[in-house]
């Protein structure tokens, strides 16, 4: 009987896996959320194949997984998301959304907060997925390589639209056509996670910094420049430097992104190479401009006002935190439900106002003024026109390209 059998990953790529858990994405809190590595997911649970006894193979891409939905007589949906991903109530208690959802629908929403990064939650439902049983899950919410990689080996259902009315019509159109879901027939975004150009005004004298090429070439910025450890970001930033898309840029722009980021590294133009941890070096000064997370920066902006961020005029990186519906859930059209209700701009907004990143939902900008004017004036929670414009994703990678491409990153940063 054939099995599913993971890739195995590479000595680079369980450097990139490392990296991620102890000082990148998946090392934060959800206010300073950031994904893990791609490469991570396949690391747990072991590299070896799952027993062929009662596993049965993956699914073809692009195959449906469908269940029997119990949702009419089933007035529930079960929701794994992050720590603090959920707006609360001043009892620090309460989930006014939620609460207000299942008051208007009577679906009771069973929340828990079981996911702390990809790498550790995909091992927890990888081997009833991978047996064609039911998670326990109506809704999860992963980042966008992990989503791609549940749709792809076919353990997401398909959604039904006519269940998503406010969700198809109020996408922002940033989010609308990923190449990992096209159309978004499986998946919906649940927030943004930019990444941008950060700096400290006090140290680079008020002078803006506003590109890589200032990163990269300002003698003014010499040791004093960091870039990030996430590959995807790093290089995704460089690339848009050079002119070249990160959604569809080929191994020579790949190995010339990493070439001019070497120059750096040997001239010392830049400091090193970091996870989270720039952003008390920024705060001091010792790092006067760096590629940033902008979850971050929001944060730090509200003690430290000499800290800023500039969208570079070729564009920034921006990956995505996702709503999925996986492969024998019982309450599918509970949870389609539940996705759209988070597409209502006033709803919207309420979580917006909370968890303070990019928010996915056109139209909600007069909500959110109702609740913070200044959030709504934010354009690193709500883009504005030109900002989302800038915006692109990361394509996705081939297990040959991943390996390929760790290992030249894992040269560069010196892992």
């Amino acid at each position: 009987m054939e099995q599913y059998e993971p890739e195995r990953l590479s000595a680079p790529q369980l450097a990139a896996m490392r990296r991620s858990i102890q000082d990148g994405r998946g090392a934060l809190t959800r206010r300073s959320l950031l994904r893990a590595s791609g490469a991570a997911a396949l690391a747990l649970g072991g590299l070896g194949a799952l027993s062929a006894c009662g596993i049965p193979p993956a699914a073809r891409a692009g195959d449906a997984a469908a269940s029997d939905d119990h949702s009419a007589a089933e007035k529930r949906i079960n929701f794994s998301n992050w720590t603090d991903y959920m707006d609360v109530g001043e009892d620090e208690k309460s989930r006014p959304t939620l609460d207000a959802f299942t008051r208007r629908t009577g679906i009771e929403v069973k929340y828990t907060e079981d996911i702390n990064d990809n790498v550790e939650f995909f091992g927890k439902i990888k081997p009833q997925l991978a047996a064609g049983q039911d998670t326990g899950r109506d809704l999860v919410i992963v980042t966008d390589w992990l989503a791609a990689r549940i749709i792809r080996l076919g353990w997401a259902q398909k959604l039904d639209h006519a269940n998503l009315p406010h969700a198809f019509a109020n996408l922002s159109a940033q989010f609308r056509t990923p190449d990992w879901d096209p159309g978004r027939a499986y998946s919906y975004p649940w927030t943004g996670i930019p990444t941008v150009i950060a700096y400290n005004e006090k140290a680079t004298g008020g002078r803006k910094v506003d590109s890589v090429t200032q990163l990269l070439d300002d003698p003014k910025l010499k040791g004093k420049v960091s870039f990030l450890s996430e590959m995807r970001d790093s290089v995704g930033m460089t690339l848009l430097d050079m002119g070249k898309d990160p959604g569809s840029f080929s191994d020579a722009d790949f190995d010339a992104a990493v070439g001019r980021m070497q120059k750096g590294v040997d001239t010392e133009q830049i400091r090193r190479f970091t996870g989270n941890d720039y952003t008390a070096d920024l705060s001091k000064g010792d790092i006067a401009a760096c590629v940033a997370w902008a979850g971050d920066i929001i944060q730090l902006q509200a003690d430290n006002p000499a800290i800023k961020f500039s969208i570079p005029s070729a564009g920034y990186i921006t990956s995505s935190d996702n709503m999925l519906i996986p492969a024998k859930a019982r309450h599918k059209t509970n949870a389609e439900k539940l996705m759209d209700y988070y597409y209502e701009p006033p709803v919207a907004a309420r979580l917006a106002a909370y968890i303070n990143y990019v928010c996915p939902v056109d139209g909600v900008a007069g909500e959110l003024a109702k609740i913070d004017a200044s959030m709504a004036s934010n354009t690193l929670i709500l883009p504005d026109r030109a900002m989302a414009a800038k915006s692109r994703s990361f394509r996705s990678l081939s297990a040959e390209e991943e390996t390929a491409y760790e290992e030249k990153f894992a040269k560069l940063i010196g892992a």
